[in-house]
């Protein structure tokens, strides 16, 4: 195990179709990539052949677990991007018509792969409804990623105060909160300093650390911050028990789609 940060490698956990992927190796990071679906597996074999074979990129085809051996996974049917290990996320799925397919999958530990390959340097985690698990798995460990995010919960607002105060006992102080429904392109700057240009795909988590825009925010903050985005998810976002109830005729159902607020959330979390 490495004994410090590896301040040339990010963890991809949830890596989909390696959206983010293509961005950190243009900006000369190794990868880490975590994918419990066979089918994007194999995508993801295909599509990053060269860097597996130059070594910059490791592909783990398991899903997160608390235990190893196997677990059951839910394939999305309408949006693979929902696939989730969560019964719970599964079932909240399938009331939003978007049923899925239950697999069988090989499950890691999270403190296995940092066993294996080190501490990254910037941690991502987007695999809904378990995202927590990869958090608490740092605990344990001496060392901790510089910056991490995570797809914050809009459910339970006793469950994003406990996010918050993990990252902080974890030693993070810094935070930002990221609109996952508007990354754009532009210049980013690379781990040696130059600026390149990307266009992100539909599906990205963005960038991270300093590519962010924006201020850094205290804990609190960030907390504050997430108050009116929390109530709007709870009044008119796409799982909020209004959206349920309008979903029940076709016509109040074509102005949910107008007037839904489907935008999601990521923390970015840095250690000072």
């Amino acid at each position: 195990m490495t004994e410090t940060e590896s301040t040339d490698l990010i963890f991809d956990v949830g890596a989909h179709k390696g959206e983010d992927c293509d961005f950190y190796f243009k900006l000369g990071y190794r990868v880490v990539a975590i994918e419990a679906n066979p089918v994007l597996a194999d995508h993801l074999k295909e599509r990053f052949s060269k860097e597996i074979g130059d070594g910059s990129f490791v592909l783990i085809n398991k899903a997160i677990g608390d235990t190893e051996g196997t677990i059951s996974f839910f394939v999305n049917k309408k949006k693979s991007i929902w696939g989730t290990a969560n019964p719970e996320w599964a079932r909240r799925n399938k009331a939003l018509d978007a049923e899925s397919e239950e697999i069988t999958v090989e499950s890691i530990r999270f403190s296995k792969i940092i066993d294996t390959y080190g501490c990254p340097h910037y941690l991502k985690i987007d695999i809904e409804g378990a995202d927590m698990c990869c958090v608490n798995a740092l605990k344990s460990m001496e060392y901790r990623p510089k910056y991490l995010s995570l797809e914050s919960t809009m459910t339970s607002w006793f469950d994003l105060l406990n996010e918050f105060k993990t990252l902080e006992n974890l030693g993070y102080t810094k935070f930002k909160l990221v609109n996952q429904k508007k990354h754009k392109g532009g210049k980013f700057r690379t781990r040696n300093g130059e600026l390149i240009s990307h266009k992100f795909e539909e599906g990205a988590s963005g960038p991270f650390g300093d590519n962010l825009d924006g201020v850094w925010l205290t804990k609190w903050q960030a907390i504050r911050a997430y108050v009116p985005i929390f109530i709007r998810y709870k009044t008119i976002g796409v799982h909020s028990p209004p959206s349920k109830v309008v979903k029940r005729t076709q016509m109040l159902r074509r102005l949910h789609r107008v007037f839904s607020y489907d935008s999601w959330y990521d923390t970015h979390a840095m250690r000072e």
